[in-house]
């Protein structure tokens, strides 16, 4: 997704671009996620603007591609206890909740906002400007979106090289021997770290990270919001303060959710079905199977905050995106040859801040 919104930014400024991809389709982060475009948890300063700022872009090119669908549903962060209750309370009194969006609902105001929240819950935060697309389809609903400008070539299966010195300036040599010239190369290598990346960068400060989510058959109603636990308040950093602090000393996470850096987010994609997850490993090398434990407790939380069983599951998946290893930056981008840049480690807000760091990106460029 990063590198297509590099590809949007170029063609919207009148460029002709060559998109060059590893895989045929893309297969990685960018549709093994929920989805959300998240503004809630963003940390103050620079992290917040960014997501605002994509916001506005998702939301423009949701109007010009349909396909992407993009809708601005908002979000419920749902409390259970007082405790979590106090965290929300605190957030919604920090200077920037107005510009996040953020409400404190009761539990009758909840449930006429999201009806399908039939569980026992105190209240929720509620966020405007959350949003959500599709994210099996968003990249490719895109992506014939720039096939149809004419200017735009999109070259899947293969992977870039080298980098090679031409007489007009620099150029990618792809697995297949093929040369590709242009004014600016940028390199979006997602969580591939090793190989040209490695070469070009070997001292680059970003870490991969796995994660866990399911998703299941249609609900049969309505999730007219995306829906978090209150675990989500310990992972965003919006939300750290005194309040979180009271809350961890006071309400530690379950086993399993602790063991996995847990959290849940819930979804609704267009078929009607709820994508839930997620867990957070860090530690390499990762487990090549899905861990069961932390499915059953995301089926039990879904299931309390909704009042109901789940429908069936019909999809279990591992993911892994590159993230900063220091997570107060929104993403790593280097210059690592004169037109060339490499974009790269934007974590769990790749999804949500995606339009704007490719727009900073062809800024800095001059596009």
């Amino acid at each position: 997704m990063l590198g297509t919104m590099h590809a949007w930014q170029a063609l919207q400024r009148g460029h002709e671009v060559v998109h060059i991809e590893r895989e045929a389709e893309a297969r990685g982060a960018s549709v093994r996620n929920f989805g959300l475009v998240w503004v809630s948890g963003r940390a103050a300063g620079e992290e917040l603007a960014t997501a605002l700022r994509a916001r506005e872009l998702w939301e423009e090119m949701g109007a010009a591609v349909p396909g992407l669908g993009f809708r601005a549903n908002g979000s419920l962060t749902a409390v259970t206890t007082e405790a979590e209750l106090a965290v929300a309370r605190e957030a919604l009194a920090r200077p920037d909740a107005a510009a996040r969006g953020l409400r404190l609902l009761t539990p009758g105001e909840v449930r006429t906002v999201n009806p399908a929240l039939r569980g026992d819950i105190l209240g929720a935060l509620a966020c405007d400007r959350d949003a959500a697309v599709e994210p099996r389809t968003a990249q490719r609903a895109l992506k014939e979106a720039l096939l149809r400008s004419g200017r735009y070539t999109f070259l899947g299966g293969r992977e870039v090289r080298d980098i090679v010195d031409t007489a007009s300036g620099s150029a990618v040599r792809d697995d297949r021997g093929e040369v590709h010239g242009g004014d600016a190369v940028v390199l979006c290598t997602g969580a591939w770290l090793g190989g040209l990346v490695r070469e070009l960068a070997p001292r680059l400060p970003v870490r991969r990270v796995r994660l866990q989510m399911m998703q299941t058959a249609p609900l049969g109603e309505p999730l007219t919001t995306s829906v978090a636990d209150a675990d989500s308040f310990r992972y965003y950093p919006a939300y750290d303060g005194a309040a979180l602090d009271a809350l961890a000393a006071a309400q530690p996470q379950p086993p399993t959710a602790a063991e996995h850096k847990m959290q849940l987010l819930m979804v609704q994609r267009a078929d009607g079905g709820l994508t839930i997850g997620d867990t957070h490993e860090y530690a390499e090398p990762f487990g090549f199977d899905v861990d069961e434990a932390p499915y059953e407790h995301l089926t039990s939380v879904a299931e309390q905050l909704l009042g109901r069983p789940l429908p069936p599951v019909r999809r279990r998946w591992a993911g892994v995106y590159a993230q900063c290893v220091d997570t107060t930056r929104v993403v790593h981008r280097e210059r690592v040859r004169d037109d060339v840049r490499l974009v790269t480690g934007p974590g769990g807000r790749g999804m949500t801040c995606s339009p704007a760091i490719a727009e900073t990106t062809a800024n800095e460029l001059g596009w």
